[in-house]
This record gives structure tokens, C-alpha cells and sequence, in this order.
């Protein structure tokens, strides 16, 4: 079993910046983050492979977000600059054990939101 915590949420102006933490209680292959806005479906934003060697972003937040890893502290950040109001959602940090990066997780922490407002 992975517990996943999430922190760093908050309320940000257009154009700021945050950094979201995703600690977890042991250790997983493939982390992800996805985000919920509401009335819609919970989406993936990006991905990381256990080295950190390969990654994916969703076509809305590349050039603008950024996923890493820290594996000595089975942790996972996403820093998240030029946020814009669309960005607005509650954030999910996944966990899984299989290697591809795109769907299939198995570990899910509670959420943090994010919104963008001025």
C-alpha cells in the first residue's frame, strides 16, 4: 500500500506561480498529477517515470508546468508557472507500480486545490 499526501495548493493571481508537494508513505514505480475542475472529469497533467528520464505533459500545461522527483524522499513535485484561470481545479498526485506513464494508477491522495483568480 502508498498513502499519498498533497500540499501546496492555494489561491494564485494569472500569471504566478506554485509548487505542489506529493509525499508518500512508500515507495512507486510511475507517479502522476492530474486535476478536477468542477463538473468535469478528473484529467491527467503530467507523469514521471520511476528515474525521472521520461515524462509526459497534457497539451495544456506544457512549456508551463514542471514535474520531478525526489526518490531518496519518495517524493514527487509539480511546479506550475503562468498559471492562467483555466488552471483552476482540485489536484490529484498518483501512484502506481507499472511502468506507462498514461493512465492505470492505483494510489490517489486526497487533493489539493488550486485556483487562479485575481
Amino acid at each position: 500500500q502508498v498513502q499519498l499526501v498533497e500540499s501546496g495548493g492555494g489561491l494564485v493571481q494569472p500569471g504566478g506561480s506554485l509548487r505542489l508537494s506529493c509525499a508518500a508513505s512508500g515507495d512507486a514505480f510511475t507517479r502522476a498529477w492530474y486535476r478536477q475542475a468542477p463538473g468535469k472529469a478528473r484529467n491527467i497533467v503530467a507523469a514521471i517515470s520511476w528515474s525521472g528520464g521520461s515524462t509526459y505533459y497534457s497539451d495544456s500545461v506544457k512549456g508551463r508546468f514542471t514535474i520531478s522527483r525526489d526518490n531518496a524522499r519518495n517524493a514527487v513535485y509539480l511546479q506550475m508557472n503562468s498559471l492562467k484561470p483555466e488552471d483552476t481545479a482540485v489536484y490529484f498526485c498518483a501512484a502506481k507500480y507499472g511502468s506507462n506513464l498514461h493512465g492505470g494508477y492505483d494510489y490517489w491522495g486526497q487533493g489539493t486545490q488550486v485556483t487562479v483568480s485575481s
